[in-house]
């Protein structure tokens, strides 16, 4: 009884708890909804934002400076968001998106309007003076500005440094013992900038501490000037070699973020000017948002039911848990200020896997231990206990990915990393705590019979290593359809796959209407471009300006007409109120640049790890060889359905989502083994210990695939078009990724062992 009333008042608690969380998820605070759901920010594709384009202030721009211009104003833009766009717009204009913005003056004032950033000498050698120094009585401080024209300046040879010479600023806190709390910029220069600069500061530095108003305080100072206004005039103390420098005497914290981010916005290879800029509509539309929501909340209800039928009364613990789990989701969304979109939605449905993983791994460890004849508390004991291994290699593998990737990548890949890390934390704190309280809880409560929570019926091993070759014919010979297709590919389309917007650019179609926008508009517009183009479209609306934005691959002349004589009849425009134009890519060569790299450095850090922890290298070379095979194997689906498989924005999360899901499965595995190595019993031989160790973790690797494949189904159901073409290669990532796990990664490694010797013995 008495532990009957402790049962009670633990359940009450975790109800309490998480009822708190699902409200404040749910409804938020205040009038605003702060922590809800509907406080969450969404990214261009779910919510729409605010969108500049740009004009070269420059006639002809080389090739060349266009893509860095690109390049650094997507570094300025992800200030706002990380899953901001910047591609270029015919040759000389650069378009940025940036989601969740509904003040463009704001945007404009912040990220710049026109202008380019000098570093002027405050006098030049030959005596003559660039700035002075005034009192402005408004601000009711002293001020800095020219005395000459940035053209005079330029001509004279009197520029220490520009734009073109500056790879960084970032705003940082210095504090000393003597001056207390500092607020400095870090400028970083790159190397030709840098030598400029240390023969700048060896002239100025000779001078520092002289009178104000000397000539000597003149010759002291380098002024940073932005669109031919002085920003800030710092003196030089030292010669500054290796190009790193400190600007110090903002007032503040937020002074010294202005400072980096005009820096940083002039530190660009053009001098651009505003040539427009309006707030536009989702790409997606409230449908497909909506739609979406309605295949999770499915998905998830499958889940909990799958749980509680496979798992009993430890199922209902992991379904209360997994509430917990998306409520506090949604609570960490807000608290991070994470931008959501699609690609952040695939790293969330992700960590929910792994949640619903660890549970699995738990709650089958358990299972084994009541069919050894344990009871029901030393089983939950000890189910815990022997899973925490696994749930541990295989989350911070995870996480290690997370982390390179946030910090290397940029755009959507942040924006994945973000929602991934954040959910893989959440996941393991839900699962090896929250579970743990409520299953312990209906323990006490009377469920602490072995019928409430199943034995695992002993399977005969199976004999998967002997199979090895036969798998690994099947993984080749698709493999092989992969690489026929992509020449296919080549010889037709002079592609490998069909490469979407993001990735190829094309073509920009804006239709104004007149009387506002009819009902429907969206959804009307993307099929009468199928008709006309045969092209799918995203289409996105600008309410403020009653505007359609059409973008689709590009169009021929004849098709461009074509499209534009459909829409003028169906919606009686005017030719005029029509407007074509190419647009770039918004994933520049730079960025997959950085998605590459990002994801070779989190495979090693990967790599590392599993090295480490598991001490044989044969254990991580296994691992990595089989995410080598799901991603080819996915390219093999995205090379044969190019017909309506695009390669787009979701392409990179959904290829990481993968390699994120496969190692985890792996690792799983591979514990098992290393577990069964260390209680071997003599005779048996190491073929026996891997074939055992996937038999007794084929129902985990089952189990799990089918509750993610439930959510990612559902999707591909009841999704758009772009949330289909995001869905279906992750369905394919999921089946491939169990297949390697369970029939390729113990048959890898038994025959790495075989060969390498690697301190095991057979």
């Amino acid at each position: 009884m008495k532990n009957r009333g402790k049962g009670i008042l633990k359940l009450l608690i975790a109800v309490v708890v998480i009822t708190a969380a699902a409200l404040l998820a749910i409804f938020g605070i205040g009038a605003d909804k702060k922590m809800s759901a509907k406080h969450v920010k969404l990214g261009l594709d779910l919510a729409g934002g605010v969108s500049i384009t740009y004009q070269s202030v420059k006639d002809d721009p080389t090739a060349t400076e266009l893509s860095d211009t690109v390049y650094k104003m997507q570094k300025r833009a992800e200030s706002f968001s990380t899953e901001a766009q910047v591609y270029p717009e015919g040759d000389s204009r650069i378009t940025v998106s940036i989601p969740n913005v509904t003040d463009a003056d704001y945007v404009l004032s912040t990220l710049g309007d026109a202008g380019n950033i000098y570093f002027v000498y405050g006098m030049s050698a030959n005596g003559t003076q660039n700035i002075e120094r005034y009192f402005d009585s408004e601000a009711g401080e002293y001020k800095f500005r020219l005395l000459r024209t940035m053209d005079e300046i330029i001509a004279a040879g009197d520029v220490v440094v520009d734009g073109a010479d500056v790879a960084d600023a970032q705003p940082n806190v210095y504090q000393d013992q003597i001056t207390g709390t500092e607020y400095i910029v870090v400028l970083s220069l790159n190397e030709n900038g840098a030598k400029k600069f240390e023969d700048a500061t060896s002239y100025c530095a000779p001078y520092y501490g002289s009178a104000q108003g000397t000539e000597s305080y003149f010759k002291n100072l380098i002024a940073i000037v932005y669109d031919n206004e002085v920003i800030s005039a710092p003196g030089v103390k030292t010669v500054i070699s290796g190009g790193e420098a400190t600007i110090s005497g903002q007032a503040s914290f937020d002074e010294a973020k202005i400072l980096a981010t005009t820096i940083r916005v002039g530190a660009l290879p053009l001098e651009l000017s505003v040539l427009r800029y309006y707030v536009e509509g989702a790409q997606l539309g409230s449908d497909a948002l909506r739609t979406s929501l309605i295949a999770g909340l499915i998905g998830f209800i499958l889940i909990v039911i799958f749980m509680i039928v496979m798992y009993r009364v430890p199922g209902v613990a992991a379904s209360i848990a997994l509430i917990f789990y998306v409520a506090l989701m949604v609570i960490s969304l807000n608290l991070f200020g994470v931008t959501l979109t699609l690609p952040g939605i695939a790293g969330i449905i992700l960590s929910i896997g792994m949640a619903v993983d660890a549970n699995v791994i738990i709650f089958t460890r358990i299972q084994e231990e009541l069919a050894t004849g344990k009871t029901v508390r030393s089983g939950i004991k000890l189910g815990f206990s022997k899973a925490l291994s696994a749930i541990i290699d295989g989350n911070v593998t995870t996480i290690i990915a997370a982390i390179v990737l946030y910090f290397l990548g940029s755009g959507t890949v942040k924006g994945f990393a973000q929602t991934l890390a954040i959910g893989i934390v959440l996941s393991m704190i839900t699962a090896l705590f929250i579970t743990k309280f409520i299953l312990n809880s209906l323990y006490e409560l009377g469920a602490d019979k072995v019928k409430f929570f199943g034995t695992k019926k002993e399977r005969k091993t199976l004999r998967i290593v002997e199979r090895f070759p036969r798998f690994l014919c099947i993984s080749g010979g698709l493999i092989v359809v992969g690489i026929i297709a992509i020449i296919i590919n080549f010889a037709t389309i002079k592609t490998p796959f069909s490469y979407g917007l993001d990735f190829s650019g094309g073509t920009a179609t804006s239709v104004v209407f007149e009387n506002g926008l009819p009902a429907g508009i969206q959804a009307d517009v993307e099929k009468l471009v199928q008709e006309k183009t045969g092209y799918s479209a995203e289409v996105s609306l600008v309410n403020d300006e009653n505007m359609v934005q059409i973008k689709t691959k590009e169009l021929s002349t004849e098709e461009r007409a074509t499209l534009a004589s459909a829409i003028e009849s169906q919606y009686g425009i005017s030719e005029s109120y029509i407007t074509t134009e190419s647009v770039g890519s918004a994933v520049s060569s730079e960025m997959k640049r950085d998605a590459v790299i990002a994801v070779i450095v989190a495979t090693i850090g990967m790599l590392l790890y599993i090295w480490l922890r598991f001490k044989n290298f044969n254990f991580a070379t296994s691992a990595v060889l089989a995410l080598v095979h799901d991603v080819l194997i996915v390219l093999v689906l995205y090379a044969v359905c190019r017909s309506f498989i695009s390669v787009g924005n979701t392409f990179i999360a959904c290829m990481l989502t993968i390699v994120g899901y496969s190692i985890n499965a792996t690792i799983v595995i591979f514990d098992r083994i290393r577990e069964n190595i260390a209680e071997r019993i003599s005779k048996d031989s190491m073929l026996d210990i891997v074939n055992l160790s996937i038999t007794q973790t084929l129902s985990r690797s089952i189990n799990t695939s089918l509750t993610t494949f439930f959510m990612v189904f559902v999707l591909a159901i009841l999704g758009v078009t772009s949330v289909r073409e995001f869905a279906i290669p992750l369905m394919v990532g999921i089946i491939c990724g169990t297949f390697s796990s369970v029939c390729l990664t113990g048959g890898l490694w038994y025959n790495l062992q075989k060969r390498f010797k690697a301190g095991s013995e057979d």
